[in-house]
């Protein structure tokens, strides 16, 4: 439902209630009219399913009741306040304020409560009470910047914009928070919710969920150094080969290019380093990229720069009779003709009446299955451009990076019928819908992920860093993260060339990833549907712990895997939780010093009521099928479950309800545990099979009454069964 009103000294405002416990409040300063972000008015944001809420007047205020709480506006200063469903105050707005081009709100808040979200804004916190933060994309300081933040009391505020806009998170007064936003408008969401996944549930029915992306994406990938050449890259990957590492993509850094950095639309291969393309290409001869993916199984990747002037083509999808809708240009670009001169085109590169992404399809044609698109000039000011839909360089530089991931996203898949990879590190609100992420020029250090928690309390989180390869705990962590990248850009990280102790971690790291891979899709399957990343800080999974509020070394990776790195101080939250190395137990809401046995270079923690799918190692996706299933079980107290999802892995026919969605369900009481397997007909899988993981021997195991093959390993107290049948299977103590 939607109501609208009309203010004080001409001010007016709109209120929309929708499923969920979302509401929207837009309003308009007095004597002006509603502006329309970037991201509504070019389609990136979603619109949920309108909803019914109870309405009453008291006094100047109006109340908007809904299962999940309150919404109540005040009349005449359209400022608000949010109530639970238990009728307290939550948030409330003293003041809302226009300025010219600025708008300012003032809420105060309770003084035990605290805020995540914002996006990359810090590597050292993400509970940010007591901090200022800007929004505006920066290079290195905040790549990543989104405008909302969740509260510990169980709201969310989104504000709708891509301007600049400060977050005073209780810092200048310790009882307020201010949000001061450029562009003259004041469009925000807010969300109410129990826990913070629940809010992330509602925030990204309005901000967008990811799509699934290709399987083979969840592989190692290994970036050639800068100046490598085809010999150079043919010779890297043919000793991941050789060696047993697993492998999935190869990719190149911006020395591929005839002029390094090009930004324009005539870039070419480096014809010293890679000679014959053209011809090759011409002729249909094989290159070397025919090499790597045909002869070795590889996907391949090209690095890109972008500069280009994307409005015009958001222009041509807004409005198919490609005209700029003059309407709707707030600016009075007279102004800028005296500013600018005659010639207000932002660039020289840009081609008006050619999308960016035409020219990268020879490029697709030749074998390129995704480009890296490097934060270059995205994280740039420009303040003396006009872009060609007349936005200036403050509403469009925090725009410009979802654009082009969009354009690059549905243009690859508009060429192609494949699913796109998109791969920044730069975004704004809605970026999860188009691209995945790293963390920029950060190292692959300790760092980085927090960086990542940041990123995830804002509804992103596939992701992954620079990793530290020729580390022990740089390996460990790099290899445990929803992505994992090897990039050499100026390095020589390859494997080999660290002795033999680091080439041995990388093969380990590496087949244990390879065979992680059904379990990370299905995690990431999820995520498409509830918004919720699968790389978990403590703090989300366990928001009312709050020794999780400190902790940043570690991660839940999806919801049964506790990854520690750069430490071996652990600290345990609620439950039981077994060691993957040794096979040791610990109890939760502690913290313990935990040794790792050599090979390792940092923790990794299987959870009580872990439900964990491996297939077998493969050097590449679609090196054989996955027919094969080796589950990991940690029986719990609470009954668990876990859809084990399959689908081609490529193409769009997932949307089509072309997939396998087997389920295995598990629970367990002091006497026995009972596993329940549920394979979908369609699956692929011809044998499952499960270790489980209990601190006794068991008497038997009954499957249909009848008793099942099985062997105990008394070192790390677990059950091997080595054919798992379907239907329900009873371990009894």
């Amino acid at each position: 439902m939607q109501m609208d009103f009309a203010g004080a000294e001409g001010m007016t405002a709109a209120v929309t209630v929708f499923r969920g416990g979302v509401f929207r409040i837009e309003v308009a300063p007095g004597g002006g009219r509603k502006r329309v972000s970037a991201l509504e008015k070019y389609g990136y944001l979603e619109t949920p399913e309108e909803d019914d809420a109870q309405v009453s007047e008291e006094g100047r205020t109006v109340r908007f009741r809904t299962g999940k709480g309150s919404l109540i506006l005040n009349r005449d200063t359209f400022c608000f306040s949010l109530e639970n469903s238990a009728g307290e105050t939550l948030l409330a707005q003293e003041k809302l304020d226009f300025a010219g081009e600025k708008t300012e709100a003032v809420f105060s808040v309770e003084k035990e409560d605290d805020f995540v979200g914002l996006g990359d804004v810090s590597r050292e916190r993400f509970f940010h009470r007591g901090s200022k933060i800007t929004c505006w994309i920066r290079n290195v300081k905040s790549y990543i910047c989104v405008p909302f933040f969740m509260a510990l009391k169980g709201y969310g505020l989104l504000l709708n914009s891509t301007h600049k806009s400060v977050f005073d998170m209780a810092c200048s007064d310790p009882d307020r928070v201010r949000i001061t936003a450029n562009g003259g408008a004041w469009d925000v969401y807010l969300f109410l919710g129990a826990d913070f996944k629940e809010l992330l549930t509602a925030c990204t029915s309005v901000t967008g969920r990811p799509p699934m992306p290709p399987v083979w994406s969840f592989g190692l990938w290994h970036i050639c150094n800068n100046i490598s050449n085809a010999r150079n890259v043919l010779e890297d990957a043919r000793r991941y080969r050789e060696l047993g590492i697993p492998c999935d993509v190869i990719g190149l850094e911006p020395g591929w290019m005839e002029k390094p950095y090009d930004y324009s639309t005539e870039k070419t291969w480096n014809g010293e380093r890679f000679p014959l393309m053209l011809e090759s290409f011409k002729f249909r001869k094989r290159t070397f990229i025919d090499a790597l993916k045909y002869g070795m199984g590889y996907h391949f990747e090209l690095w890109l720069c972008d500069d280009y002037d994307l409005t015009y083509e958001e222009e041509r999808r807004r409005d198919r009779n490609y005209r700029i809708r003059e309407e709707e240009v707030i600016r009075d670009t007279e102004e800028f003709d005296r500013r600018l001169g005659v010639d207000k085109r932002q660039d020289k590169i840009t081609k008006p009446e050619t999308p960016w992404f035409e020219h990268l399809k020879s490029f697709v044609d030749w074998g390129a299955d995704f480009f890296k698109c490097d934060a270059s000039d995205q994280v740039n000011n420009h303040p003396d451009r006009l872009y060609g839909n007349a936005m200036t360089d403050d509403e469009c530089h925090n725009f410009y990076p979802l654009m082009l991931m969009r354009q690059m996203w549905e243009g690859f898949a508009e060429h192609t019928n494949r699913r796109p990879f998109v791969f920044t590190p730069c975004g704004w609100t809605t970026l999860q819908k188009w691209a995945a992420t790293w963390t920029g020029d950060t190292g692959g250090g300790a760092a980085t992920l927090c960086g990542m928690f940041n990123t995830c309390f804002a509804g992103h989180g596939l992701t992954t860093n620079d990793m530290s390869a020729n580390t022990v705990e740089g390996i460990h962590f790099g290899y445990l993260l929803p992505l994992s990248q090897i990039n050499n850009f100026s390095c020589w990280k390859m494997p080999w060339l660290w002795g033999p102790e680091i080439l041995a971690l990388h093969r380990y790291y590496a087949s244990l990833r390879s065979r992680l891979i059904p379990y990370l899709y299905s995690c990431m399957r999820k995520t498409t549907q509830d918004g919720i990343p699968f790389l978990l800080p403590p703090a989300m999974e366990f928001p009312l712990d709050p020794r999780c509020r400190t902790l940043k070394n570690e991660y839940l990776l999806g919801p049964s895997l506790l990854v520690s790195a750069f430490t071996r101080e652990v600290y345990f939250p609620e439950g039981e939780w077994k060691d993957y190395w040794t096979g040791g137990y610990f109890s939760g809401k502690q913290t313990q010093t935990v040794g790792r046995p050599d090979g390792r270079g940092g923790g990794l923690f299987v959870r009580e009521g872990a439900i964990i799918p491996f297939g077998p190692v493969m050097q590449y996706r679609g090196e054989r099928p996955v027919d094969e299933v080796d589950l990991y079980l940690y029986p719990g107290k609470r009954p668990t479950c876990f859809e084990y999802y399959e689908d081609d892995g490529i193409s769009f026919d997932y949307l089509k309800g072309k997939y396998a969605l087997s389920v295995i369900r598990m629970g367990r009481t002091e006497r026995e545990a009972v596993l329940t397997l549920e394979p979908d007909a369609e699956s692929r899988v011809t044998k499952w099979s499960a270790t489980v993981a209990c601190r006794k021997a068991p008497e038997k195991i009954l499957a249909d009454g009848k008793g099942l093959d099985f062997t105990w390993d008394g070192a790390r107290r677990e059950i091997r069964i080595p054919r798992l049948p379907r239907g329900t299977v009873k371990i009894v103590f």
